[in-house]
């Protein structure tokens, strides 16, 4: 499950306007024979299609959406233009289950570094003020409260995973487009960028990645699925999708 994977297919696009708009197509393994079209958070725009289809019948169906495919793709920039690096500084904020804390940076040489949520603070202790040991702290504490709230909402999310006959391995892997996958053999992979969302995106993140051990690939079947088991779940992807780039900033 993504936000988003970098998908093999051909490249291809048209002009809307003065601004010529490229996309991604992708096959569309099984299911219906609609196009789909995804503007992701990092400005890429991925089209699924039927094999069959051919690449003018596909540019056309996306070329209709071009004023909506324009429209998403300015908003998207909109929110990079806002987005500061990360200073690793008292006073920043950071998110953890989607809420916002401020850092603290404690300086202590002869304490061991590390990082506590006190009193809705992140208290970061390093042996130097150098961003570096800041940001190595604070990623290592993210990966480690990962571990933890994964594995207790997989627990918590597998009665209702019917089609699951034993808990499935679970990975904690920082990926740069993804906020989780499943592989072939059954074992999921999360994102630890992921523990900054809010925990209705956890769940719908190791929901989607337990569906594709019913259904491998998107196809109806995997959409009924969601729908039956997370009713709201393309309202808690788009809030996650919306806050991606926020949330994968390093």
């Amino acid at each position: 499950m993504n936000v988003p994977i970098y998908e093999q297919g051909r490249t291809l696009g048209f002009w809307y306007g003065d601004e010529r708009i490229t996309f991604k197509r992708v096959k569309r393994l099984q299911g219906s024979d609609k196009v789909l079209i995804k503007v992701h958070p990092d400005c890429r725009v991925v089209v699924t299609a039927p094999e069959a289809t051919q690449d003018e019948a596909v540019t056309a169906a996306v070329k209709q959406r071009g004023r909506w495919i324009y429209e998403q793709l300015r908003d998207f920039r909109q929110q990079q233009e806002h987005i500061t690096p990360r200073r690793y500084i008292s006073g920043e904020s950071h998110y953890y289950l989607g809420k916002q804390h401020l850092l603290k940076v404690m300086v202590n040489p002869d304490q061991p570094q590390g990082v506590k949520l006190l009193r809705g603070r992140l208290e970061a202790s390093v042996r130097a003020s150098e961003p570096d040991r800041v940001k190595t702290v604070l990623n290592a504490w993210y990966k480690t409260r990962a571990r933890e709230v994964f594995n207790r909402r997989l627990d918590a999310l597998l009665p209702q995973a019917l089609w699951v006959a034993e808990r499935p391995p679970l990975r904690i892997l920082t990926m740069q487009t993804q906020w989780g996958s499943c592989s072939p053999q059954g074992r999921i992979t999360l994102n630890p960028h992921l523990i900054k969302a809010p925990r209705e995106c956890v769940d719908y993140v190791i929901l989607h990645e337990l569906f594709h051990l019913a259904e491998h690939n998107h196809s109806e079947r995997f959409y009924r699925l969601m729908g039956q088991v997370m009713p709201k779940w393309e309202k808690v992807k788009a809030g996650l999708d919306g806050m991606a780039n926020i949330l994968h900033q390093d």
